[in-house]
């Protein structure tokens, strides 16, 4: 663990992410964990809107799977603008 914190590829890797630098890695990285946290709204939203009816694991489901597919395109468009913003 102690190597992978010394190169200098990932600590500069992980500078530009904590500093805002955005370019294709911190993108994809800021992606995933977008996706990942809309899952887990998504989830708990899905077990708070039908969980009585459906049952709560299906509606647990039905809700990650759903979720993502508003959040992705707002990521993408919310980065797509600041990349332009921080250009001008």
């Amino acid at each position: 663990m102690r190597d992978i914190l010394t190169n200098a590829t990932v600590r500069d890797f992980l500078t530009s992410l904590a500093t805002g630098d955005l370019n294709i890695a911190t993108g994809l990285v800021w992606i995933v964990i977008a996706t990942a946290l809309s899952m887990i709204g998504g989830a708990i939203g899905g077990m708070l809107l039908a969980g009585k009816d459906i049952g709560y694991s299906f509606s647990a489901m039905l809700g990650a799977l759903f979720a993502p597919a508003g959040v992705i395109p707002a990521i993408l468009l919310g980065l797509a603008i600041l990349n332009f913003l921080i250009n001008y």
